[in-house]
């Protein structure tokens, strides 16, 4: 299976390299100088590393495919693709791994499923459709989701109060008011407050 490396971003220069937006956990090798990888774009094929360099944290690569810049603007949104390792990694899974696992509570109640991986800057997030249809981003990390069970066909989340859209009619804003937020508190009315 090809999973995807990284995604091709802005020209920079005139000697067609190219900004990277990673999504591997190991670019070093990925993206090693004569690693050949496979894009998402018909008709356009394999391209080959010829240098990197990374400048501020970000990656950058030329391909020995590509010439000068208009080319390199042409490449813009383009997925690199690698095919998938095996990895001896026990908490490191892919997003086709994960999508389509039940999402049950630490108390065995059912939340959802998975849907889907996200990668934002901070962590990546789960994606996860609740029974109502409401969609959720899950952070995920080990304190709110302690048991990734790939084989079981589950993942278990352990949520603080307010993150799921399930949580919103439990929610207590206060001691004088509960449930869903802009739902009017009758008792002040009475109360001739």
């Amino acid at each position: 299976m090809l999973l995807t490396v990284a995604r091709i971003g802005r020209a920079h220069g005139l000697r067609g390299e190219v900004g990277l937006d990673l999504r591997t956990d190991a670019p070093d090798e990925r993206l090693a100088t004569g690693s050949v990888l496979a894009t998402d774009r018909a008709g356009l094929g394999s391209l080959t590393v010829t240098s990197t360099r990374i400048q501020q944290g970000r990656w950058y690569v030329t391909f020995a495919e590509v010439r000068d810049r208009t080319e390199a603007e042409g490449l813009r949104g383009v997925a690199l693709l690698a095919e998938e390792d095996t990895s001896d990694d026990d908490d490191a899974w892919y997003p086709h791994e994960l999508a389509g696992l039940r999402a049950e509570h630490v108390d065995g109640r059912l939340l959802g499923e998975v849907v889907g991986l996200e990668h934002l800057p901070a962590h990546d997030v789960l994606v996860l459709r609740e029974p109502d249809g409401a969609r959720t981003l899950v952070p995920f990390v080990r304190a709110i989701v302690p048991v990734v069970d790939v084989a079981g066909g589950r993942v278990v989340l352990d949520p603080p109060g307010g993150l799921l859209a399930s949580d919103a009619a439990n929610l207590v804003v206060s001691d004088e008011t509960s449930g869903p937020a802009g739902e009017s508190d009758d008792r002040a009315d009475d109360e001739g407050v």
